[in-house]
């Protein structure tokens, strides 16, 4: 069961980190290209690159298909997830940085782990125990002792509600992916990535005009895409549907961290004197998640859905041709009875209680 319980929080250190290394080397392209269009290549990358990694596994292992694909009633928080964090929070972010200073933006963009878990206490009853808001806690102290910047300047605009509304619609995605995340983790990022680039590639067009730097840029930018998001995403999707949305993100909130250390790598970035007082921080706050053991007798009531399991978890014992027993992982759609038991657990697709 720990091991069970390690892997996702794995997963979600792993996303954070490629997803951190993006920023520096973003930094390599953005000379010869175009913020916005980075933007859009890198999301259009994204959803390109999954979906020919896609075909050419599926091409190159046929199998079945031991993912659940997604169905007519995903397709609503699927939307909503791409409409406020592909589409709205982007944009409301670059007008808002227009106006804000950089010092006050830095700080103001690490609410995203802070909204993600209120609102998934909030809105989506998902179980926060005091360790995990400790943790979430010290891991956002982290990120702002980070980012702070005594000889930018400060000061506080519309555009730094801005911030605070675009990270609160960035929340509201990690959370809608949360409810779809016991399904195939590549569609989503491929709906997401296709959806995110467009819209961004549409916003550049109508600004710039088809002006395109050399192809060479656009393919290292498809590329960086298709690894530090694409592969970012699909790890934070696999560790959603294990810990749920306030858990992840407070992982992911490490992100910072790793970009600081690939900027210290590629382009001898000093790791300065905030780097070291945030770092011990960060490492207490990422010790109280992991230490985390969360039990206690819990009620399961009848439910239906579609989703990759097996049959020696505990909480799959239902019987069809084809499967036995044992570790064969497989979807299909199955039901639960209702029933009581108690063992250690996380807010996964089957312990969304009550509490």
């Amino acid at each position: 069961m720990k091991n069970k319980i390690l892997i996702p929080y794995l997963q979600a250190l792993l996303a954070a980190a490629l997803f951190g290394a993006s920023a520096p080397l973003s930094k390599l392209l953005l000379g010869e290209v175009d913020t916005i269009l980075l933007a859009a290549l890198l999301y259009l990358g994204c959803g390109i690159g999954v979906l020919i990694f896609k075909l050419i596994r599926g091409i190159a292992i046929p199998k079945q298909e031991i993912e659940a694909g997604l169905s007519a009633k995903d397709l609503p928080w699927l939307l909503g997830s791409i409409l406020a964090g592909g589409v709205a929070a982007p944009i409301i972010l670059m007008y808002s940085l227009k106006s804000t200073p950089a010092a006050t933006a830095s700080l103001l963009l690490n609410f995203e782990c802070v909204a993600t878990s209120i609102l998934a206490f909030l809105i989506f009853h998902e179980a926060v125990g005091s360790r995990i808001w400790a943790g979430l806690f010290l891991i956002t102290l982290s990120g702002i002792l980070l980012t702070l910047n005594f000889s930018g300047e400060w000061g506080f605009s519309p555009g730094a509600l801005g911030i605070i509304i675009a990270c609160s619609l960035w929340g509201l995605d990690n959370n809608f992916t949360r409810n779809i995340s016991a399904k195939d983790p590549l569609l989503t990022v491929i709906w997401k990535g296709l959806a995110a680039g467009s819209t961004s590639m549409v916003i550049y067009l109508a600004a710039a005009g088809f002006k395109m730097p050399q192809i060479g840029m656009i393919a290292c930018s498809l590329t960086l895409g298709f690894l530090s998001y694409g592969f970012s995403i699909i790890l934070f999707i696999l560790a959603l549907r294990n810990l749920g949305a306030a858990r992840t993100s407070a992982v992911f909130g490490i992100a910072p961290f790793a970009g600081a250390l690939i900027s210290f790598a590629l382009f001898n970035d000093p790791l300065n004197l905030l780097f070291w007082v945030s770092l011990p921080v960060m490492l207490a706050g990422t010790y109280m998640l992991l230490l985390e053991s969360h039990g206690h007798s819990h009620h399961h009531k009848w439910m239906s859905h579609d989703h990759r399991h097996r049959h020696d978890d505990g909480h799959h014992d239902h019987q069809h041709e084809g499967v036995e027993t044992g570790d064969l992982e497989h979807s299909h759609q199955h039901q639960h009875s209702e029933n009581e038991h108690s063992h250690p657990h996380t807010p996964d697709d089957h312990h969304r209680h009550e509490h």
